[in-house]
């Protein structure tokens, strides 16, 4: 369920991490600031969200301590802003790589083709001295923020993947200057220089960082675009003149205009004109929405044809989009319980390679063919390069971002990543029934004429008699007679009788709308109960007008089921769920709609503090269940169930019971998120099957078991490699979910 410590979320920019290792380092310093109630780091975008009353520089202090950087991400940031900035990141590492690898691809030339003068000749005693200053310079240029992590890592007694990558390339080059130092002492086959495969794993690291950089930044792109919805300046109506002004300084009930084609800046209510609404980004509903008078308009939406003026009713962190884009970044930085293994073995993954590393070097230097220092060397440093557990760090996170992200442009917006693996599981789903399964709104569906008046003098004389009723089955006589062009008659003394129905006076005659009780009371026979019944097992409630003791007419009224139900129930069969509906409604109509919908279990006559029960009952007999209501009247049943889906407008996004709120408030959603589900938790199986596989085949080639048996010894630049090309194959397979259809 969600967390209640959400509304007070602290998001902080988190530099410094590389690896899966990180991630722990940096929860725990974060867990360790008192007040700090959860802790949350995403390495997939760098980014941590801390829980609790804590001054802001209180947690980033305690990040700098740890050996790393943080600061605070405030309000709505500029997507262009953060693209650059990725851009601008990428470029980096991209420079740094083909530094390192210009003079790593010359060094090996230089070698293969014999080129280098012999390290005794009296042109090698500058060339060497010169090649390894010059090799020193490309790894501080290129290799400088891992050498500087690992020394800021190992003065807080801590290991990470800087730490591998600083003592792999470190040791390549001083092994190198010790060959050149001492050269006459050592044996043969150990006189050889490891400058070109320092600055080549370093060229190779970069790369692969670089590609997971620009990779990892179209993961984003969802939230980006949501970003991008907010405009930058509002048009306020202020002393009679039309001004515009940044978009923070728009204030509550300010009136607001928007042009054709311009975005709406906040959430509110239209005053003046209409139009239609593109509502796309934040509901995934491709067709515009009408807006009249009355109507509300949510911030970020374009407004396609037509001026109009609206009051701001929602603000800043206050809008619909605001509430969606702080939800949708809770959930890509959220774990699953899928995540939380990979976690575990990450904490104790860079100390472990470290103890396998410094074995693989006392096996072969105590065991190894000659020249065994050198044999050390090479596979020690080839375990230090090749382990790297940045593809574990990866698996998990950058799934779930890709996904929650694919979600919110669907109109669906998933609040917490355990809900997003649980889906899936799911054997059976609830549906509420009113503004569920059905519209929620309900409208005239027939009228019948039981006299010599016809159908629309009976439907003229109940509109004019409901006039003056504030029940919403009245606004559905009045709609409908307003459809027809109906004008309204005088009625005088109009009384509401609860639970019955009213009544009042027409042409000097007492004139009756209601139910069968209301009819009996004021002396009317009812000639056609018949008619009665079957209306009301079809689903609608008859309505009995009389005038005078005659029964004059029948208006059957119902709430009817949105044209997508059935196909939604029909959906969620066929993955093979058991569809239950449950209300408050009486037992015949409640089985009439399910019928239309294609529903065969109902739960009738549900309290709305009952549903909760209805959901333990179903959890107590072994099913996982998945509740689907309003998110009023809905929320213990929402709460208890074990994914709780809320059927949202639009604008009401923080329905708090909810793990996932669908925002167009359709049904056929909810296939879509247990489809959802299915696809991204095999997405992050696939990629800790690949992490773990990688890991668990690639440290042992490096140490060299398969040496005494086949002779195949790992070059250290090839760990490299492979070590980059994992990680990028992770972010590769992830932002598969981005094209997959669920």
């Amino acid at each position: 369920m969600a967390d209640d410590n959400e509304t007070h979320a602290l998001r902080l920019s988190i530099l410094g991490m590389r690896c899966a290792g990180c991630v722990g380092s940096v929860e725990t310093a974060l867990n360790n600031v008192p007040g700090v109630t959860a802790v949350t780091v995403n390495f997939a975008d760098h980014s941590a969200l801390v829980y609790g009353e804590v001054a802001a520089e209180t947690l980033t202090q305690a990040v700098k301590d740890a050996g790393y950087d943080a600061a605070v991400m405030i309000g709505l940031e500029d997507p262009a802003e953060l693209e650059a900035n990725e851009m601008r990141r990428y470029r980096e590492l991209m420079q740094k790589a083909a530094v390192a690898g210009g003079l790593g691809v010359l060094l090996m030339l230089a070698e293969h083709f014999a080129w280098l003068p012999d390290f005794n000749s009296s042109t090698g005693a500058w060339v060497w001295p010169l090649l390894a200053l010059i090799s020193a310079a490309v790894l501080y240029y290129s290799g400088g923020h891992f050498y500087q992590a690992a020394i800021k890592a190992l003065t807080h007694k801590q290991a990470n993947m800087d730490t591998l990558i600083a003592l792999g390339t470190g040791a390549a080059w001083l092994y190198s200057c010790v060959v050149l130092d001492y050269y006459s002492s050592l044996p043969p086959l150990a006189k050889h220089a490891y400058f070109e495969a320092a600055v080549v794993i370093l060229a190779f690291i970069n790369l692969g960082t670089g590609l997971e950089t620009r990779a990892r930044g179209k993961t984003s792109g969802a939230l980006r675009s949501l970003l991008g919805l907010q405009p930058r300046t509002a048009k306020v109506i202020r002393d009679g003149l039309e001004v515009d002004i940044p978009i923070e300084h728009v204030g509550l009930d300010e009136t607001v205009r928007v042009r054709p084609g311009e975005k709406i800046p906040v959430d509110g209510i239209v005053l003046e004109g209409r139009s239609s609404v593109d509502e796309a980004m934040l509901t995934g509903e491709a067709i515009p929405v009408e807006k009249t008078v009355g109507s509300e308009v949510a911030a970020g939406t374009i407004n396609q044809m037509g001026s109009f003026l609206f009051k701001a009713t929602r603000i800043g962190k206050d809008t619909a989009l605001a509430h969606i884009i702080n939800s949708v970044r809770q959930a890509q930085a959220s774990k699953p319980e899928i995540a939380r293994l990979a976690d575990q073995i990450a904490a104790v993954f860079v100390p472990a390679v470290l103890a396998i590393a410094l074995l693989t070097f006392l096996v072969w230097y105590s065991f190894g063919p000659e020249p065994s220092l050198g044999y050390a060397f090479v596979t020690a440093m080839t375990v230090l390069v090749i382990a790297c557990p940045c593809a574990l760090g990866l698996a998990t996170p950058i799934s779930v971002m890709v996904a929650v992200g694919r979600a919110a442009q669907a109109g669906i917006l998933i609040r917490n990543g355990d809900a997003l693996q649980t889906a899936g599981k799911l054997t059976c789903v609830l549906l509420d029934k009113t503004g569920t399964v059905t519209a929620g709104k309900p409208v005239v569906m027939q009228v019948l004429a039981l006299s010599s008046m016809d159908k629309n003098t009976v439907l003229q004389l109940a509109a004019s008699l409901e006039a003056g009723s504030e029940h919403p089955l009245a606004a559905s006589i009045l709609a409908a007679a307003k459809e027809h062009d109906l004008a309204l008659e005088s009625v005088s003394d109009f009384t509401a009788l609860p639970g019955f129905g009213v009544r009042g006076v027409y042409q000097n005659q007492l004139l009756h709308l209601g139910n069968q009780a209301l009819m009996e009371s004021a002396g009317v026979q009812i000639a056609e109960p018949d008619v009665i019944e079957r209306l009301a097992h079809a689903g609608q409630t008859p309505m009995l007008l009389a005038l005078g003791q005659e029964l004059i007419g029948i208006i059957a009224v119902a709430d009817p089921i949105k044209p997508d139900s059935a196909q939604a129930v029909a959906k969620l069969k066929a993955l093979g769920l058991h569809v239950y509906m449950v209300t408050g409604d009486n037992v015949v109509t409640a089985k009439a709609i399910a019928e239309q919908a294609g529903i065969t279990d109902v739960y009738a006559e549900v309290l709305p503090s009952e549903k909760a029960d209805v959901v333990k009952r179903l959890q107590q007999q072994g099913e996982k269940v998945g509740m689907v209501g309003d998110g009023i009247n809905d929320a213990p049943a929402l709460a208890q169930a074990d994914v709780g889906l809320a059927i949202g407008v639009g604008t009401d996004v923080a329905i708090e019971s909810a793990d996932v709120v669908l925002l167009q408030g359709s049904l056929l959603k909810v296939p879509e998120v247990i489809g959802l589900s299915k696809a991204t938790v095999n997405n992050i199986k696939q990629n800790l099957l690949g992490a773990f596989f990688y890991n668990t085949l690639s440290i042992p080639v490096a140490a060299g078991l398969f040496y005494p048996l086949f002779g195949i010894l790992l070059n250290p630049m090839i760990a490299g490699a492979a070590m980059a090309m994992s990680s990028l194959t992770v972010v590769t397979n992830a932002n598969r979910l981005r094209w997959q259809k669920w």
